[in-house]
């Protein structure tokens, strides 16, 4: 009988300790199986979404884009992830935007096309001593303005203060990709790469 109640004694203690830790498990899942808390500022795409983009009929850009090419745009978590800034769903992500002072892609081109070889198309973006030595050679005796046309066309000229063309949101902007000290060029399998060093 003693070995009965002993047994019976540890298995009422390892039932207790078995119901204890289900019951923890139960409250551990119930209270963070339903959302998980985040740093929304640093959630992936797809964890996320940003459906409410606010655009400026005047410059066709996102409002309040500031002159750093910066803007904060109203955004949601997927559901399931709680922002740790706002303690709900939403939340403001900062992306980037093409700043524009009002110069107009279409004015420009136009300008380009018709009064280039006076220079008003470089007037108008600011350029003002290429515009007067364009109006005083006649554009260049038209070279210029042939010139000015294909890097006006290919967005290459821009406004003088650094800002970029309005164009429609949705339009044919265009990016420039540009390479310095700091972009890494991925060697190719087909480069020949030649390791041997010859001391001089």
């Amino acid at each position: 009988m003693r070995g009965w109640r002993s047994t019976s004694g540890t298995w009422r203690l390892n039932k207790i300790y078995i119901i204890c830790l289900v019951t923890v498990l139960l409250i551990v899942a119930g209270v963070c199986g339903d959302y998980y808390v985040a740093n929304c500022t640093s959630l992936l795409p797809g964890q996320y979404q940003c459906n409410e983009l606010n655009i400026d009929p005047q410059t066709q850009q996102l409002k309040g884009c500031t002159k750093d090419g910066r803007v904060r745009i109203p955004c949601t978590s997927a559901p399931g992830i709680i922002c740790r800034e706002t303690n709900n769903g939403t939340f403001e992500l900062e992306v980037p935007c093409r700043f524009t002072n009002g110069y107009s892609y279409e004015t420009a081109l136009l300008l380009s096309v018709f009064l280039g070889m006076f220079g008003i198309d470089r007037i108008y973006l600011g350029y003002y001593a290429v515009g007067l030595a364009k109006f005083c050679t006649l554009g260049f005796l038209f070279l210029g303005q042939l010139i000015d046309i294909i890097l006006i066309a290919t967005q290459t000229i821009g406004p003088a203060d650094g800002s970029h063309y309005v164009i429609s949101h949705f339009g044919a902007g265009i990016a420039v990709l540009r390479m310095d000290n700091t972009t890494y060029r991925m060697p190719q399998e087909d480069w020949v790469m030649d390791l041997s060093f010859k001391e001089l």
